[in-house]
């Protein structure tokens, strides 16, 4: 069976509101596993003509493979640096292994391409696709209660899902903790975290804090996607990351400091059993013992929001937590309405090693724009449109801790900042520096949107700075949308520091980066894929997100409109969608059992990270 191109529907006879509406509809990404071909065949849906057909099969025309992007942990080369890894599982009787997810090795025919990131830069296969029985059914998508499943597959294609399911064995998850399996998946790994074996490379313990709060609503999808992340980065990596649940208790006066009684019960009542031994609590009451101020010189409290309300300082939990947890030397930051199509550890680690790769010169600049690898080409050219563009504007470069005036602010050393690291200040001049200096370095901060200057936008929470001297112009700053993001100890400790001995804060989009920026730690805006719904102009992408005219046209002010069909930003509008119609659920704009059997059946798509997700009901 031969399918053309589905042309877009018609558009609004009126103008549209915004230019980006003028432009043809994408389809690509509702194509699905029958019509999967190999990646050296795959034309995107972008550069292919209105007449463009592709073959739906009779079957899937593939079959599913292991997804495993781990070392290989009993090789020699491995444990020529390493100590041994020994197997995780699930149940304290070690006899329920931690499970595979599976993908398919290919894409679907006509498949959208992102418009800026790129798979090979992160280290993700760029030829693999996920449709939900693969990613999901090993955590009990498909199989039923009874069986310890949640079984959400009565309505769905199931079309060469016997293959999928002959490839795990079901894991009954009712009385399944997944704190104790994390505690001892660490125990038996323990050696390998401890720099005490001669000419054995310790490994770095990452915690995975997801920030929740009483009264959330686990739905069913949220439960395998919480699953999901445990066994792919803790379990099945030997214990190299740990997830957490950081629970925002909303009512101050629920005393949960003064009894563990309290503590269990409010705990009990607002998290899923098998989660209990992930999750800690915290309160704006602990907040205000904790970092208590004073908070004076607020430049301007845009939100009219006390600081101690997690909108303004979403930052305090998290400072604290790492403060309780030494052990830990990176934290990811992460939000309840962020979900990644594709396998956790693969897109972590990947990011992870992108970031260290990264040499420090330019960093900061070509962190600060969108890499459209349709209009820039590779990303080694972009870097280079980026040092060129800088010298020639004769802006200097960002290299080593942030000089500003702080002078007459009466704080701590008189100079009213922290001291910065001797370990930032750099080497040499910038000029004498061959892209060597970071090489290998650990980020101390990675963020999945831009590092911009707040400066040169008119972004609503620009001003929202907090106990720096006002006599003096406001201190520099940075911002990267939308809170999730890697963390380094060290970058947290100074976060801390600056908040309890310094009482300085910011608005949380601009306070991390920010304190990065001021005491020279590497940071990166890490090139994930994006896509849009829309046939966007690559020159025309560029100019609106690289170079807004004037500070309003910016991306993160009154030009966020033009986030609106993209997959992810705070206002994706395309996000929840794509990410519904993924787990079959019919849509405004199509999807559904019916739609999935009279066409190319279930969507394949690959790794991508979605928000806003607000919500993920299926039928």
């Amino acid at each position: 069976m031969k399918e053309k191109n589905a042309p877009p529907p018609p558009e609004e006879e009126q103008d549209p509101g915004y230019h980006w509406q003028r432009y043809p509809i994408m389809s690509g990404f509702f194509n699905g596993v029958k019509s999967l071909v190999n990646y050296t065949d795959w034309e995107p849906e972008q550069r292919a003509s209105a007449d463009t057909t592709f073959e739906i099969h009779n079957s899937i025309p593939m079959d599913p493979v292991v997804a495993n992007p781990y070392p290989d942990f009993a090789s020699a080369e491995y444990l020529k640096e390493h100590n041994p890894v020994s197997q995780c599982y699930i149940d304290k009787a070690e006899k329920v292994p931690a499970p595979n997810v599976f993908s398919y090795p290919g894409i679907p025919a006509n498949m959208t391409a992102p418009y800026w990131g790129s798979y090979e830069q992160l280290n993700i296969p760029r030829d693999r696709c996920w449709e939900r029985f693969g990613r999901f059914g090993p955590y009990g998508y498909s199989y039923p209660w009874s069986e310890g499943g949640l079984g959400l597959s009565n309505h769905s294609v199931k079309t060469g899902t016997e293959v999928l399911e002959s490839m795990y064995h079901k894991v009954d998850y009712r009385g399944v903790d997944w704190g104790d399996a994390q505690k001892r998946c660490r125990e038996k790994n323990k050696a390998r975290f401890e720099p005490t074996t001669p000419g054995k490379k310790p490994v770095a313990r990452t915690a995975y804090v997801l920030r929740t709060w009483t009264g959330y609503k686990y739905d069913d999808i949220q439960l395998l996607s919480l699953r999901a992340m445990v066994n792919e980065l803790s379990l099945k990596s030997g214990g190299e990351y740990d997830v957490h649940l950081l629970v925002h208790v909303k009512d101050d006066t629920i005393p949960i400091w003064a009894s563990e009684e309290v503590y269990r019960k409010t705990l009990q009542e607002n998290v899923p059993e098998e989660f209990w031994g992930i999750a800690t609590l915290w309160s704006e009451q602990q907040m205000r013992t904790y970092y208590p101020g004073p908070w004076i010189d607020n430049l301007y409290n845009h939100a009219k929001a006390d600081i101690y309300g997690v909108y303004r300082s979403a930052h305090f939990p998290l400072q604290w937590f790492s403060q309780q947890h030494p052990e830990y030397e990176f934290f990811w930051n992460w939000e309840m309405d962020v979900r990644y199509l594709g396998h956790y550890y693969e897109f972590h680690n990947g990011v992870a090693k992108w970031a260290a790769a990264q040499p420090r010169k330019f960093l900061w600049e070509r962190s600060a724009k969108f890499w459209i690898p349709s209009m820039h080409g590779s990303y080694s050219k972009f870097s280079a449109l980026v040092e060129k563009e800088t010298l020639e504007k004769k802006e200097e470069p960002i290299w080593g801790p942030v000089k500003f005036q702080t002078d007459g602010s009466g704080r701590a050393d008189g100079l009213g900042m922290l001291p910065s690291p001797n370990s930032t200040i750099p080497p040499t001049p910038i000029e004498q520096d061959d892209d060597e200096w970071g090489v290998g370095e650990e980020a101390d901060l990675i963020t999945f949107d831009p590092l911009f200057d707040v400066t040169k936008t008119n972004w609503v929470f620009k001003d929202d700075v907090t106990g720096y001297n006002l006599t003096v112009p406001p201190p520099p700053r940075r911002a990267a949308l939308i809170t999730i993001s890697r963390l380094s100890k060290r970058l947290l400790d100074t976060m801390h520091e600056e908040t309890y001995r310094m009482a300085h804060s910011m608005f949380p989009e601009m306070w991390a980066p920010s304190v990065a920026f001021h005491h020279g730690y590497k940071a990166a805006y890490a090139p994930h894929p994006v896509y849009f719904d829309r046939k966007w102009p690559a020159e025309t992408m560029d100019n609106v997100f690289n170079y807004p005219k004037e500070p309003q046209d910016s991306p993160f002010a009154w030009g966020e409109h033009n986030f609106l069909g993209s997959t992810f930003y705070y206002n994706a509008g395309f996000s929840a969608a794509l990410w519904r119609r993924w787990l079959g659920h019919a849509e405004d704009i199509g999807g559904g059992r019916e739609a999935e059997e009279m066409g190319s059946d279930r969507m394949c798509l690959r790794g991508l990270l979605l928000h806003p997700i607000k919500s993920e009901a299926v039928e």
